[in-house]
């Protein structure tokens, strides 16, 4: 299913609208805050405002900047949450800066995410578009694999391992983010 900024509010399709409309390709590494607009647009909003009704709103504020590689950011805002999903957004944050090993960290303290599924099999369609990159479609998601193919492709930009990582790494990010600010309660 193709992602859809209109689901999360007027205010949230005018955020994405700045830098992408929620399919822009997030760097691996070292990404820079992509638009001074989205930032402070951010910066004077609050989660609670914008993800009225969410899964977790405060989550869907860390993956918001995050979109954007504000990465200090979305660091401050997924530190202070003590959930499933506040682990999960820190360990891209951590991956992206990058630091393997922190991210191994929070990715472990994720354990199983509910998106995991779909996530597995977006990847391995990604994957099969792209020679030699392989997902195992048999196996459960490995956020710790994943950090390993994420080095791996950042050593080789422009190859097709380096755009199957973006790829999945959009999809990850367009499967959590619906999770935290629509989620069962969330506006649909």
């Amino acid at each position: 299913m193709p992602f859809d900024p209109t689901r999360y509010g007027v205010d949230v399709e005018a955020i994405l609208s700045l830098d992408g409309r929620g399919e822009r390709l997030m760097p691996l590494a070292l990404g820079m805050c992509s638009s001074k607009s989205a930032l402070s647009r951010l910066q004077a909003s609050r989660a609670d405002a914008l993800f009225a009704g969410a899964r977790s709103p405060e989550a869907a504020m860390s993956g918001l900047y995050l979109y954007f590689s504000c990465l200090d950011e979305s660091h401050e805002i997924s530190q202070g949450i003590h959930s499933t999903e506040g682990s999960y957004w820190h360990g891209i944050m951590h991956r992206q800066e990058p630091d393997a090993g922190n991210a191994g960290y929070w990715f472990r303290r994720v354990g199983e995410h509910p998106i995991f599924v779909e996530l597995r099999e977006r990847a391995a369609e990604i994957a099969s578009r792209h020679a030699q990159t392989q997902v195992d479609a048999s196996a459960q998601w490995d956020p710790l694999r994943f950090i390993d193919l994420c080095e791996e492709a950042r050593k080789a930009p422009g190859s097709e391992l380096e755009k199957a990582a973006l790829e999945i790494q959009r999809a990850e990010w367009q499967l959590l983010f619906d999770y935290c600010a629509r989620g069962e309660s969330g506006p649909r």
